[in-house]
């Protein structure tokens, strides 16, 4: 948490992000992990819990590490370099209306273990679709790794899926200005994207 306010990452205010949902908190790893020391101090934690999982050590030496976006590759490679796992790669789209989709030569192999690594979980949208994206190719996604999980309240379900984070926090949400406290008060907007 000391890291995430040095860093100006976690700011407190009036949020409105661009599903339309208010809140207090605004959160924003990547200026955390901007900082080679913070991002590694955060993918070797992330790979202590990892370990610390008996099914998910034995396949260490096989695991692929996979991040949805290029937000949570800092943070993958840590994980990567700390597990001595096999190898790193992501997804991305060409525009915000197409699916995510693997660069040509890099897909995953039928059966191959996967960590899934992020920066945040707040909806679950990316981690959902790239999670379907590489069990289309036949992988198996074994756990989700990310520095802050951050639920909102349409967050998506992983089922029985192992979720490692370090730290929770539970900003509070407001579903539009007629709802929200901070409206009500008078509290100056910002808006923000994630």
């Amino acid at each position: 948490m000391r890291v995430l306010r040095e860093t100006g990452a976690l700011r407190h205010g009036h949020f409105v992000y661009s599903n339309g949902l208010h809140s207090d908190e605004y959160l924003q790893v990547p200026l955390a992990i901007r900082y080679y020391q913070h991002a590694k101090t955060f993918s070797v934690a992330l790979s202590r819990l990892l370990r610390a999982n008996p099914e998910i050590r034995a396949m260490i030496p096989e695991l692929s590490i996979v991040a949805p976006a290029t937000g949570g590759l800092p943070v993958a490679y840590g994980i990567c370099e700390a597990l001595q796992a096999k190898r790193v790669y992501w997804a991305e789209r060409e525009n915000e209306s197409e699916p995510l989709r693997f660069r040509q030569f890099i897909e995953p192999m039928p059966g191959e273990q996967v960590v899934l690594v992020d920066d945040i979980l707040r909806t679950g949208t990316k981690l959902g679709e790239m999670k379907a994206l590489l069990e289309s190719y036949g992988a198996l996604v074994v756990a989700l790794a990310v520095v802050i999980h951050q639920p909102n309240p349409n967050i998506r379900s992983f089922g029985d899926l192992p979720i490692v984070y370090l730290t929770r926090l539970q900003a509070s949400y407001y579903a539009d200005e007629g709802s929200c406290d901070l409206c009500e008060k008078s509290i100056p907007i910002q808006k923000v994207w994630v």
